[in-house]
């Protein structure tokens, strides 16, 4: 096609033109056009639900754990298959091994501050963590924010996957509350990146990273996902991405300013936060 077909073409509304000229002018394949991404088999969605499960219950079993405790509850099934859910639903085993939360070689790693260090008022210490939220036919990632004085949720974000927009997304919405002292993380790539660690540089923060193979520095985000799973994921069933934002939406604000906890001399983490 000549160079004046091809802006004769350009000028014309769209409707008027065939996809096989629409995907000639854009310089790709029309097959893309016609794909249908394939929706995950009932089996697997299955496996990842008690996968999900398992690691919420006991978040210190990895891999050949899980797949034992599966094999035992009848489910045949391979470590090779659960370490490759894993990978996919971001879960990070407590073994050296293939998942989500392993850094980026090229980035920087940042030691752990909080050893023998006890959170003692509001944004003293943050700790931002990613967990897998199960659909009836699908999954999505959750993200948040938590302060560990107080156990107020800063602030979240939902994503269909595991790039790392969602991820400055809550960063931002944070920051835009408070400025903490440390902010804790794992040492997973969406932590490592010059993006995150540049941004909270910027705002002042001291960084703080989990020690290798030691998910459970993290221990109050921990124990905020097996919250929200068990009083609310695992409760409902989200149909659709939309309802899964807002039961996870709902929930959070009833956790932050309703819910009491017994920790905090039964306040809400609102109460406590301000």
């Amino acid at each position: 096609m000549s160079r004046q077909e091809r802006l004769a073409l350009l000028e014309r509304p769209a409707g008027e033109l065939s996809l096989a000229t629409q995907a000639a002018l854009l310089g790709f394949n029309r097959t893309h056009l016609y794909y249908v991404p394939v929706p995950p088999s009932p089996e697997d969605l299955l496996l990842k639900r008690q996968i999900d499960e398992l690691f919420t219950a006991r978040p210190f079993y990895g891999v050949r754990k899980i797949t034992a405790q599966l094999r035992k509850d009848g489910c045949l099934v391979n470590h090779k298959a659960v370490a490759r859910h894993m990978r996919e639903m971001g879960l990070a085993a407590l073994y050296p091994g293939p998942n989500l939360s392993k850094r980026a070689h090229a980035h920087a790693v940042y030691p752990y501050l909080l050893r023998a260090v006890s959170a003692h008022r509001p944004n003293h210490v943050w700790g931002i963590d990613i967990t897998y939220i199960r659909l009836q036919q699908g999954w999505m990632y959750l993200v948040a924010v938590l302060d560990w004085y107080s156990r107020y949720i800063v602030s979240w974000a939902l994503d269909k996957t595991l790039q790392a927009g969602f991820v400055l997304e809550a960063v931002e919405a944070a920051l835009a509350v408070a400025t903490p002292t440390i902010w804790n993380s794992d040492q997973g790539s969406h932590f490592t990146s010059p993006h995150y660690t540049k941004r909270l540089q910027a705002a002042g923060v001291k960084i703080s990273m989990d020690s290798t193979g030691r998910a459970l520095d993290n221990i109050f985000t921990e124990r905020l996902w097996r919250t929200i799973k068990y009083e609310e994921v695992y409760l409902t069933e989200y149909a659709s991405p939309r309802e899964a934002r807002v039961g996870l939406s709902n929930y959070i604000a009833f956790y932050n300013h309703e819910r009491l906890h017994q920790a905090l001399e039964y306040r809400t983490p609102a109460e406590v936060y301000r």
